[in-house]
């Protein structure tokens, strides 16, 4: 059995969204069992409570030994508020821990990679589990817990460690005490909502600032808004123009985003997908 606790570092979930993944689990995965910290339900401003409840709700699912993994409700902006604090409360328990989020919960998994405490898992998050499509992107997840593989990425050789990211997230980690060393890495990017020129603009920061990676996948941009003019490349034409201006190996698309179908990445090295 997987003992999962799920706290909300950034924006608040509902008492429904709960039930739907309680319910989930205790139906399909009884293998499992999770744990919602009422946490999850705190409103303060724009985020699931103060930053302090933010980070004592994480800390104290990090830190107790009767759970296995911690898994992030939902992203939204926040979780940088409180990630370097975190990390420098987390004991041995936090260490032997995996951390399962994506989007905003790309500031925690950074810190939690740089200071090497637990498996940080690019995967969806709980607050996917109330709509049928978001659902089966939440099995995946589960079914990874239990082992099956067949959600991973395709592109995971197994021998080139590999980070995901949303765009915006990595963009702003740059400089910042949360950034883990990206060197020889595969670096998997997404993106949603974003023009393309910001998305042009985000490739021009990161191409100057990144280190020697092994190359970059880019996964879903998706819900660009419109513009009053077309900004004239396509988010792969952004992604392939900067890495050849950077000299970064462009690697071709990964299947990661916000969609359903966005696959599950641990960070470094990881096995292998099996066939779906």
């Amino acid at each position: 059995m997987t003992r999962i606790a799920i706290c909300a570092p950034a924006t608040a979930i509902t008492p429904d969204h709960a039930r739907a993944i309680e319910q989930l689990v205790a139906e399909e995965f009884p293998e499992h069992s999770v744990y919602v910290h009422p946490q999850c339900f705190e409103t303060w401003g724009h985020f699931a409570g103060t930053d302090l409840q933010r980070l004592t709700a994480l800390v104290e699912c990090a830190n107790d030994p009767q759970y296995d993994a911690v898994w992030f409700a939902k992203g939204g902006y926040g979780s940088n508020r409180i990630a370097q604090a975190a990390i420098a409360r987390m004991n041995e328990a936090a260490r032997q821990k995996t951390y399962v989020g994506f989007s905003d919960m790309g500031y925690m998994l950074a810190a939690l990679y740089r200071a090497g405490i637990g498996q940080p898992v690019h995967g969806s998050m709980p607050v996917s589990a109330r709509s049928e499509r978001g659902r089966e992107a939440v099995r995946r997840v589960l079914r990874w817990f239990s082992g099956d593989g067949s959600g991973l990425e395709p592109h995971l050789d197994g021998k080139t460690p590999t980070v995901a990211f949303n765009l915006i997230t990595l963009a702003m980690l740059v400089d910042t005490p949360l950034l883990p060393d990206l060197t020889g890495h595969v670096v998997m990017v997404e993106e949603v909502s974003e023009h393309l020129y910001a998305v042009d603009r985000l490739f021009f920061s990161l191409s100057n600032t990144l280190p020697r990676v092994a190359g970059l996948r880019l996964g879903a941009v998706n819900n660009v808004p419109e513009n009053d003019r077309e900004f004239g490349q396509s988010a792969e034409e952004i992604a392939q123009y900067w890495c050849a201006r950077a000299g970064i190996p462009y690697l071709g698309r990964a299947e990661i985003g916000h969609t359903a179908d966005n696959r599950i990445v641990p960070f470094g090295l990881a096995s292998p997908a099996r066939a779906s």
